[in-house]
């Protein structure tokens, strides 16, 4: 909110800029979930960790947006992974982007306007009152000189319905918002210098000289030209726009999403509402814990809770992803091994089929990763297991272990290979990301791990928001209890008093925990049983339906898979040119969104429909996959040509339907309206197939120009720009 008056970084020679979109309309929530962003020069974009949102042109010659730069670490050789940063906060980027999108660069200037203006108003009456300053020059934030009478004016103010900074002993700090008014700065200086102010004076005073933003530092460029951010300022033209957008977004409310290991079960609006509930989501990340019982309580159930679902002795709350739970677990492990004397304890193994962020993670932890083998049926290679965790035993830190593997199969000899890496001195790390077949059959503690972290946003409920807010908290064993993460701000009571933080927020993003307790509560032990063994029973009825068509890749010793399961695509795309990616645009066509594609295995797709799903959605699915199948066949008969085909040539848009050179083997009813019920509910998709080799040639990471007749670059200046304001 600041640059909106000051001189940008890049401006004053900054490479890199960091920061949070939190002031753009997202809730304080305790903690969050919050977007924060970096921004950097040109030169540098290839080096980002993340995901960076391009223009290309898709078949049609038409403007078109796709993930220009990603690190996904899966993508790359397993021990050179370097960056674990997996989730990002996108709900919380598309709410700062429409934030901008609705006030437009005159509206937030006014606001940032109004919010200094008031700090200024505080500080300037203070200051006349004799209280000292610490700074001359400030946006939002004033800091006093009090000798001594600190924690006296907090106290007061708190009293007073006003919660300070307390910054040492003769410091306070006082932030100013939006929502502050001129009634709460007469408040604070009589409460603080026990003068009545003349504010409309002081009003008056600073309108014509502001001392404490001065001019060199002011910005003079103008911000947020893109016509998207000059045009949508009234209610009914923001719901419309919105509306807009997400006419394009295939989502859960049309239809199955069935990506492998991502859990895309459903959210639902019952377990939403306490979200928007005031008391979850205004109050301060750092509020007295006296002010905070509700949630202290809600957290306390959920911490329970998901002790007896797990088995472990403690809950971490702190971590906002998957990713940075497995941070937060292998730092617990490091500290543990160090607080024994044995910090030589580097050498992480992970298995060949796990996610990229694990060994990205053990990097990042200064471990070094030793890749363990798996056998012809998906399972890690046990003896290779047995002979490096022999190997190494002397450095030997940790074992990275997905149950359910992420190869879809429940591993017979999970046990045995917990007991392998113990009896060598290591602990065991189970990646949670497949905790959805475990929750009531068995638990991630009674098969032998040490810590493990729990997707909320997977297991329990929380939306993915197109790539976030996630959250990923770890349980422990009690022997790593005394070393997981912790706050030195808000430290939180327990064992591991004085541990370091790997969040900002002692709780993470506690806002959205309400979902999850919801979820919980409302299903109980028993339901929560069940939606695991209807998860599983999904999963099987698709792998054995569509067996016939598409090999299942990996099966248990009785022909079962667990949650979800690979379909092998390999041989098709021998026999007939169609790859994955063609299924994969050719399901558009028929109203559903893609199955995971090439991982775990390139040339594989991985399907988890979870237990949300109705037999109906299911078989709808099959049968979309089953027609598929067919048109394959049509390829492999020669009937239509290798690379003119409803597959090739997938997804089809209205402007294909509608276009009068339709020249192609197929009918545009085959094209558009492969089976009968796919009309019902039709899922028309806004571009046709991207160019990537495009793309990637031509890399464009900001605002399009503007063409009326092309909204796809005014689509582009919500999701980037706005993220980057």
């Amino acid at each position: 909110m600041a640059l909106v008056l000051l001189r940008s970084p890049g401006e004053m020679g900054a490479d890199i800029a960091l920061g949070s979109a939190q002031r753009f309309g997202v809730p304080l929530g305790f903690g969050g979930p919050h977007a924060a962003f970096f921004a950097t020069r040109d030169e540098y974009k290839r080096a980002v960790p993340g995901r960076i949102i391009g223009v290309s042109v898709d078949a049609r010659g038409k403007r078109a947006l796709r993930m220009a730069l990603q690190t996904r670490e899966q993508h790359i050789r397993r021990e050179k992974a370097n960056s674990n940063i997996c989730t990002s906060q996108v709900l919380l980027a598309n709410i700062a982007g429409m934030y901008a999108v609705y006030h437009g660069p005159q509206g937030l200037r006014s606001i940032a306007g109004r919010i200094h203006r008031l700090a200024a108003l505080l500080a300037e009456g203070l200051r006349q009152a004799g209280i000292e300053l610490s700074s001359r020059h400030f946006f939002d934030t004033v800091r006093l000189r009090l000798a001594g009478r600190a924690a006296a004016v907090v106290t007061a103010a708190a009293d007073a319905g006003y919660n300070l900074r307390l910054v040492s002993a003769d410091a306070v700090a006082i932030a100013i918002n939006e929502k502050t008014t001129r009634a709460d700065v007469a408040a604070l200086i009589r409460l603080i210098a026990g003068v009545d102010a003349d504010i409309e004076g002081l009003d008056e005073q600073l309108r014509r000289a502001d001392p404490f933003l001065p001019a060199s530092l002011l910005r003079q460029d103008a911000i947020l030209t893109h016509p998207v951010f000059n045009t949508h300022h009234t209610e009914h033209q923001m719901l419309r726009y919105l509306k807009k957008l997400q006419n394009r977004d295939l989502a859960l409310d049309h239809s199955m999403i069935s990506l492998g290991s991502c859990t895309m079960k459903l959210n639902a609006s019952s377990e939403m509402i306490p979200i928007t509930w005031p008391e979850f989501s205004d109050i301060h990340p750092f509020a007295p814990l006296d002010q905070a019982q509700g949630y202290l309580q809600m957290i306390g159930d959920l911490e329970a809770w998901l002790k007896a679902i797990t088995g472990f002795d403690a809950i971490c709350l702190q971590p906002n992803s998957g990713a940075q739970g497995e941070y937060a677990g292998l730092v617990s492990i490091a500290r543990y091994h160090a607080s024994r004397g044995d910090g030589r304890r580097n050498v992480c193994l992970i298995p060949k089929s796990a996610h990229g962020t694990n060994p990205a993670t053990a990097q990042m932890c200064g471990m070094r990763v030793v890749v363990v083998d798996c056998d012809e049926s998906g399972n890690i290679d046990v003896a290779d297991l047995a002979a490096k965790a022999a190997q190494h035993a002397a450095s030997l830190a940790c074992l990275m272990i997905t149950y359910p593997s992420t190869h879809g199969v429940f591993e017979e000899a999970i046990r045995d290979i917990c007991a392998i890496v113990h009896q060598h001195g290591g602990q065991v790390y189970m990646d949670g990301a497949n905790l959805n077949a475990q929750v009531g059959l068995t638990s991630p503690a009674l098969i032998g791990a040490d810590v493990s972290h729990m997707n909320l946003h997977k297991t329990f409920c929380i939306p993915h928001g197109g790539g976030g807010p996630g959250m990923g908290p770890i349980g422990l064993k009690a022997h790593l209890a005394p070393f997981m993460a912790n706050h030195c701000v808000q430290p939180v009571a327990g064992p591991h008093r004085g541990q370091g933080a790997v969040a900002a927020a002692p709780w993470g993003s506690a806002s959205i925990l309400p979902i999850s307790w919801m979820y919980i509560a409302m299903m109980g032990g028993s339901g929560l049983t069940r939606a695991t063994e209807v998860a599983i029973l999904n999963a099987n009825y698709i792998g054995a339906r569509l067996q016939p068509h598409y090999p299942v890749l990996y099966t248990g010793r009785n022909g079962r898979v667990a949650h979800e399961c690979i379909l092998d695509i390999r041989p098709l795309k021998a026999a007939s040119g169609v790859s994955e990616i063609d299924i994969a645009k050719r399901l558009m066509d028929y109203g559903f969104h893609a199955p995971t594609v090439s991982f775990p295995v390139a040339g594989t797709m991985m399907v988890e429909p979870t237990e949300s799903e109705a037999k109906g959605e299911l078989d709808r699915f099959i049968a979309a996959m089953i027609s598929i199948r067919n048109e394959i066949h049509q390829i492999e008969i020669g009937h239509w040509p290798a690379d003119d085909n409803p597959l090739k040539r997938a997804p089809h848009t209205q402007a294909d339907i509608v276009d009068e050179q339709w020249q192609r083997p197929y009918s545009r009813q085959q094209a558009a309206f492969p089976l009968p019920w796919v009309a019902e509910n039709k899922f028309w998709p806004s571009v046709n197939r991207v160019d990537d080799v495009y793309g990637d040639r031509h890399l464009f990471c900001s605002c399009g120009p503007v063409d009326e007749s092309d909204e796809s670059a005014e689509f582009n200046a919500v999701n980037h720009t706005g993220v980057k304001t």
